[in-house]
């Protein structure tokens, strides 16, 4: 079962209220609900193995050269739709900004009420493209994967959770709920796929050794 929390310590009581009224969304979050379907685990297979295989060298990255947080439409900037997207019930207000609702963080299982207690995790990080063969883009293309809302890219999560990841790559990295790795890979591997950038090889191996248990 997910666990709930609200960032203050709530009375028994009160918990018990939350979860009673909550019932249907703790039995009800799927592990694909949120983030756009990503490949199949065979699809998946066959991406992984036509990827460039390149060591890492982040010389030169500034999360600034990845404009993100653009407007999508009318005052609502690119968290603002994931927010809406991944939540249960939220409600915005006239500038788009999230003031209620819950939302479930795939990564680690939580429960939250407060929009300021997510994070939008860019699935392969800014940084990891970068390295990964973004150096070499314009910046009109470092924009749109920084706010693609079409690939399994942009997901809202556990905001602790999201600063605990970093940069990693799956090598070094992976989602606390087992039942959720299996999704994640074949997100990784798709995006990197559709991007064209490369993979080194301890990140290679890690992703082989996860899609061939999916």
């Amino acid at each position: 079962m997910p666990r709930f929390y609200a960032r203050r310590r709530l009375s028994i009581a009160a918990a018990a209220t939350a979860l009673i009224s909550s019932v249907a969304l703790f039995n009800a979050p799927t592990a694909s609900a949120a983030l756009p379907t990503p490949v199949s685990a065979a699809t998946a297979r066959t991406y992984l193995a036509s990827l460039t295989v390149a060591p890492e060298d982040r010389t030169g990255y500034d999360r600034d050269l990845f404009p993100h947080w653009i407007t999508q439409s009318g005052a609502c900037n690119t968290r603002e739709v994931v927010l809406k997207r991944d939540g249960t019930n939220v409600q915005q207000d006239s500038s788009c900004a999230a003031t209620s609702g819950s939302w479930y963080s795939v990564y680690d299982g939580a429960t939250w009420t407060a929009a300021s207690d997510l994070d939008i995790d860019h699935l392969v990080p800014l940084a990891e493209a970068w390295d990964s063969g973004a150096d070499s883009w314009t910046t009109s293309r470092r924009q749109s994967f920084a706010n693609d809302l079409t690939r399994p890219q942009l997901i809202a999560v556990t905001d602790n959770v999201n600063q605990a990841k970093g940069d990693q790559d799956p090598a070094t990295w992976m989602p606390s709920r087992t039942a959720y790795r299996c999704t994640y890979v074949r997100a990784w591997v798709q995006v990197k796929y559709y991007y064209g950038l490369s993979v080194d090889s301890a990140e290679k191996s890690a992703l082989t050794n996860h899609l061939a248990s999916c």
